[in-house]
């Protein structure tokens, strides 16, 4: 299986950015107000310095990430791999515009044009370490998997990573992914099958009406909980993927365990890049070396 991230219904959703309205003319009141709003949500990549943190030298620039203690089990297998060299060489093989770059699969060192990649990694996987104040921003670097149903641990890759880029969410946008993410496993849970049957049936005699029921039926069981849910998440995350973006669908369901610090501009560039099938680069992005900043 390939060790992939799962695209949810509503996950890739088009930046809502907003028009600036107001005169021309602000006072320095109001301009240092909005400097010191924006400095409370901006990630702290300073602060991250004091981490340990590694330069991942790539054919396209370097990427500079910053480990968290907070997953010791991520964090030292990186440094391990990363100082044995076992990254060198290998591909960022899959890559979605506005959404992430993934690399880490040994076999992609040696991969023929065309050929796909994903299934390989060092022999072993590591349990999860899902922290409740490290989420999916934009610049997140977690561990890739195998999906839920040969992975019901959410064990991640021994060796795959990804780093996101992510389009802004607004909250109305972030609630839709936490209701298509409810619905999703309501449908899936085998005590909930007769809604899978419900469905097909539906589909297959073009029932558009009976399709509209049950939609509404669904969303009604997952609505409320999906609204608890959002009104739980603390003000500054909302606002960190309103304002700096990020994958909020795949928060606790992949682990995070770095950030990047500096690079996004080469982030930009890679995220970019033309793309073939299973979205592998057209022409190969290599990882040249990663040193450990001690």
């Amino acid at each position: 299986m390939k060790h992939s991230i799962i695209l949810l219904p509503l996950c890739i959703l088009a930046a809502c950015g907003s028009k600036q309205t107001g005169t021309d003319v602000v006072d320095s009141t109001k301009k240092a107000a909005a400097r010191d709003s924006w400095t409370a949500i901006h990630p702290d990549t300073q602060a991250m310095k004091s981490l340990t943190r590694v330069e991942i030298q790539t054919s396209m620039g370097n990427l500079t990430v910053a480990l968290f203690n907070s997953t010791p089990r991520h964090r030292d297998n990186f440094l391990k791999l990363a100082r044995n060299g076992f990254y060198n060489g290998t591909l960022f093989h899959r890559i979605i515009r506005n959404f992430m770059i993934q690399a880490g699969d040994p076999a992609s060192k040696t991969a023929k044009p065309g050929q796909m990649l994903g299934d390989g990694g060092p022999g072993y996987e590591i349990p999860a370490e899902f922290v409740d104040t490290l989420y999916h921003y934009r610049g997140a670097l977690a561990a890739a998997r195998e999906g839920d149903e040969r992975n019901p641990e959410k064990k991640s890759s021994g060796s795959q990573f990804y780093i996101v880029q992510g389009d802004k969410v607004s909250t109305d946008q972030l609630t839709k992914m936490v209701k298509s993410s409810l619905l999703m496993k309501l449908i899936r849970d085998p005590d909930n099958l007769s809604y899978s049957m419900r469905m097909e049936a539906y589909k297959k005699r073009g029932d558009a009406a009976a399709m509209n029921l049950l939609q509404a039926e669904l969303e009604g069981k997952v609505g409320p909980a999906a609204d608890s849910m959002i009104n739980a998440m603390p003000r500054r995350v909302k606002q960190m993927y309103a304002t700096w973006g990020g994958a909020p669908f795949l928060d606790r369901e992949y682990t995070v365990f770095g950030f990047l610090i500096s690079g996004y501009d080469v982030l930009d560039k890679l995220q970019a890049v033309q793309t073939a099938a299973e979205d592998r680069p057209v022409q190969d992005i290599r990882i040249t070396g990663m040193k450990v900043l001690d």
